[in-house]
């Protein structure tokens, strides 16, 4: 008879039960790479969103394969087992590398956050390889796999890498973005900020809600279903519920300090504050009491404002993404908290349990510290950690890779009044460029032109262009062009927020229509227009009557009025 699984030993059905779970949530960390990608994305300019979804692609490519060759072995070493790198092991410790590698990948990927806009593709890739291979393999062999951080007996306590993977990614990256320098024109001479908001907002939120569901694989994924041959519900429980209730209270908590900072509840703030909660209870949430969850999460979220308003104002780190205040500070004080939330009977002393973190805190904190701003300042010193100042105007998404992440919204370059014209066309998929220059300038713009078709421009309210084109139709004129564009007149100018700090719009939306019109009456046209979109509001727009030398039909070859 064939063996069924009710035939199998205890032990074996419990080992291939764990072995399961831990590569269904090793799939689900997995996708959180794509929560990065869109929260980052989401973060940087539009110029920069393919540059920081290759380093996303990059990061766990590059990442994942040194980690096997190379930084399991530097684990094992660290914590006492000689170099073994994963590829000597049997297939069952081939699943033990690749749980552990997407927690790696995790730790990388925090980085690309902090030095977005500027760092070299090439900076970055290679510190990805020295993270992978070295920088993360030693802060896990001296912890979950060396033990060696204690005091008193009492072990150095991170669960799910609180401290071990989001501490030491946010650290990281603090320390990468401060060996780079800021952006460009992120502070002015005088030390005040500029601030340079993101270009999705949308992406970042989509983002953050991609990250939390991964979390549930990072945190309850650590717990093994089975432990010493008894179902572990009660441990499963306490994680799933601590996390959820941390990552609520976070994004509470960020929102809450905001609303206290600026009076308004900012978006962005409280998508980072509960990732922040989350952050926060990765390193304890088998140990949290319930109401301790609320405490680490909504201090974890109530940080992140401040923290990063000392970061940005004070220390003068261009943080792109927040990923110190989100990781590095979160996870740190999550780590720290372990003795005083923690549920009754878990802790036997206070004391030596917040030595013991303290240690594990100071110890990752300071290798993280030194091996990153070694590797960056030698990638500055060979002049390869950043960007030149025209790639970075540019963008790095032409200048590192070739391409425009959305080439639908390009456009020609914007000359001055009287100055050149740059031209870019599109023929058979080549393009190329042709300067033209005005022959004759004219102050009072000329002899009017009294002739037969007239081009009337109108910029205009988006909201009334319904009401336009109804008023143009009823006039004779149905035929437009229309096109959105920006610009600023009139109309007094928007504050607006990225992260609770306010920045001047005055640049508004508007659309502009262009009608040309042969034997309807100019005037009748802009009538028309004038009488439809006036609000009575300053930024109503303005209507430009000019003459229109000739035309030509494409389809009949007609020209002229017939044309028209």
């Amino acid at each position: 008879m064939e063996p069924t699984i009710l035939q199998t030993e205890a032990e074996v059905l419990m080992e291939s039960i764990n072995y399961t779970w831990i590569l269904l949530v090793t799939f689900l960390i997995f996708f959180m790479h794509a929560g990065f990608a869109m929260l980052e994305a989401g973060q940087v300019r539009s110029k920069n969103v393919a540059n920081q979804l290759t380093k996303n692609l990059l990061t766990w490519s590059v990442g994942v394969t040194v980690f096997f060759l190379i930084g399991v072995g530097v684990e094992s070493a660290v914590a006492g087992g000689g170099f073994e790198p994963a590829f000597v092991g049997d297939a069952t410790s081939w699943i033990d590398w690749l749980y552990g590698a997407v927690f790696a990948m995790t730790a990388a990927t925090i980085v690309s956050g902090a030095v977005a806009g500027r760092a070299k593709l090439r900076a970055y890739v290679g510190y990805t390889f020295l993270l992978a291979a070295v920088i993360y393999p030693v802060v896990t062999g001296l912890t979950w796999a060396g033990e060696y951080l204690e005091f008193g007996g009492v072990l150095f306590e991170d669960f799910a890498g609180g401290m071990i993977v989001h501490g030491m990614g946010g650290i990281a990256g603090l320390t990468a973005a401060w060996v780079l320098g800021p952006r460009m024109d992120r502070y002015n001479d005088d030390g005040s900020v500029n601030v340079i908001p993101g270009h999705s907002l949308t992406f970042a939120v989509l983002g953050t809600l991609i990250l939390a569901f991964g979390w549930y694989g990072f945190n309850v994924g650590t717990s093994a279903i089975f432990s010493d041959g008894a179902f572990v519900g009660d441990q499963l429980g306490r994680v799933a519920a601590t996390t959820t209730i941390s990552m609520a209270c976070g994004a509470m908590g960020a929102g809450l300090v905001a609303w206290l900072k600026t009076g308004k509840v900012d978006t962005l703030f409280v998508a980072n504050g509960l990732l922040a909660g989350l952050v926060g209870i990765t390193a304890i949430p088998h140990t949290t009491a319930w109401w301790g969850a609320f405490v680490v999460g909504g201090l974890a979220g109530a940080q992140l404002p401040i923290v990063f308003g000392f970061v940005e104002q004070r220390l003068k780190i261009d943080d792109v993404c927040a990923v110190f205040p989100v990781h590095g500070s979160a996870g740190i004080l999550g780590t720290l908290l372990f003795p005083f939330v923690a549920a009754p009977g878990v802790v036997d002393s206070v004391v030596d349990a917040f030595v013991a973190q303290v240690i594990g805190v100071v110890v990752i904190s300071a290798w993280t510290v030194g091996a990153t701003a070694i590797i960056w300042y030698a990638f500055k010193a060979a002049g390869q950690a950043r960007v030149t100042p025209e790639h970075e105007r540019d963008g790095l998404d032409v200048s590192e890779h070739g391409v425009d992440t959305y080439p639908e919204f390009g456009g020609p370059d914007i000359a001055t009044d009287g100055g050149k014209d740059k031209i870019i066309r599109t023929d058979g998929g080549e393009r190329f460029e042709e300067s033209r220059s005005s022959s004759e300038l004219r102050s009072d713009g000329g002899e009017p032109n009294d002739g037969e078709l007239k081009m009337i421009t109108a910029i205009i309210r988006p909201d009334r262009l319904g009401a336009v084109k109804k008023a143009l139709a009823e006039t004779g004129a149905p035929s437009l062009t229309v096109t959105n564009v920006s610009g600023r007149g009139s109309q007094p100018a928007k504050k607006g927020q990225w992260r609770g700090e306010e920045y001047t719009v005055d640049l508004h939306q508007k659309v502009k229509i262009e009608c040309v019109v042969a034997d309807i009456p100019a005037e009748e046209v802009v009538e028309a227009i004038g009488e439809s979109a006036n609000t009575g509001e300053p930024g109503d727009g303005k209507i430009f009557v000019m003459p229109v030398d000739d035309a030509y039909q494409v389809r009949t070859g007609n020209t002229g009025p017939d044309a028209v």
